[in-house]
């Protein structure tokens, strides 16, 4: 393709502006109806342009606005606050905060869901659920109207595997993760965290005893009677993990996965670390101040 047919290319992908992602096998299609390859489109971009290489989801930005989705990826060990920072994240965005558990469970609960029965009956044999069928089930979900704009993964991928496979299915919608965020606290801080948080189950918001009490606790010995949700008044619930005696286990296990997946996107994209350990001179607005700042929030 020469760089005189490039309004040919602008009018064919202007056909398809209504569009918020455009796949591959897409491009594919309104590229074959002009004869062209996406070798030549890169070949007439970069002509245009400059440089070597002008990807297609460039492309659509230049011709018609398209703006990518927001793709980030938040990690932190138990009680660093995932769920106080990521749902100010999501609100910021106005896109979803998404954890893989959630999903299953829905999934499961979905009898129209394929994908969802089929984690069922693999639950219910006390089997793990196959990475593949995760994937499949995270590509689902972030095709519902409330990802239109992006979407926050919680705690996932937990594998390099994992990462890559997740890639490699962003990669097939023209996506990438662009943002990896990671809550560190000392493991030692998290020993006094650990046993006071309260999570209200369904909106996956967190409370803490010392740190972050609900309007409802009066500073007794807390139960589900003084510890309920601030928005809907619903009583919190604890993790049946959230112990001293089970912390040890979970953090080598976090540190153990989640490392070399922070090493993997290192290379790829922008991978900011926010101090989130809480004491007498650092609140969790500090740590949200800090988080804002890194992600460019407002």
């Amino acid at each position: 393709m020469s760089l005189e047919m490039l309004p040919e290319l602008i009018a064919a992908f202007r056909q398809h502006s209504s569009d918020t992602t455009v796949s591959r096998e897409k491009l594919k299609k309104v590229l074959s109806k002009i004869g062209a390859s996406e070798e030549d489109m890169t070949a007439a971009l970069s002509g245009a342009f400059g440089g070597s290489c002008v990807s297609y989801t460039e492309f659509l930005c230049w011709v018609w606005g398209f703006t990518p989705r927001v793709v980030l990826l938040m990690f932190g060990p138990p009680a660093s606050g995932k769920g106080t920072i990521g749902g100010k994240v999501s609100k910021a965005l106005d896109i979803p905060q998404l954890s893989t558990g959630d999903m299953l469970r829905e999934a499961a609960e979905d009898p129209f869901s394929e994908a969802g029965q089929e984690a069922k009956a693999v639950m219910a044999a006390g089997q793990l659920v196959s990475d593949e069928l995760v994937i499949s089930l995270i590509a689902q979900r972030t095709k519902a109207p409330d990802c239109a704009k992006g979407f926050i993964l919680d705690g996932f991928p937990r594998t390099v595997n994992q990462a890559k496979a997740l890639d490699q299915m962003l990669a097939s919608k023209g996506e990438h993760v662009q943002t990896v965020l990671e809550l560190a606290v000392p493991d030692a801080a998290l020993i006094e965290r650990i046993g006071g948080r309260w999570i209200h189950q369904k909106s996956g918001r967190s409370y803490h005893t010392k740190f972050s009490p609900p309007k409802s606790y009066t500073g007794k010995e807390p139960c589900e009677a003084n510890m309920r949700d601030d928005v809907t008044g619903e009583p919190l619930t604890q993790r049946a993990d959230d112990t001293k005696a089970a912390l040890p286990k979970r953090l080598a296990a976090y540190h153990a996965e989640t490392v070399p997946v922070l090493d993997h996107y290192k290379m790829k994209t922008k991978v900011f670390q926010v101090d989130s350990n809480l004491g007498d001179f650092r609140t969790s607005e500090d740590i949200w101040a800090d988080t804002a700042k890194a992600l460019g929030l407002s």
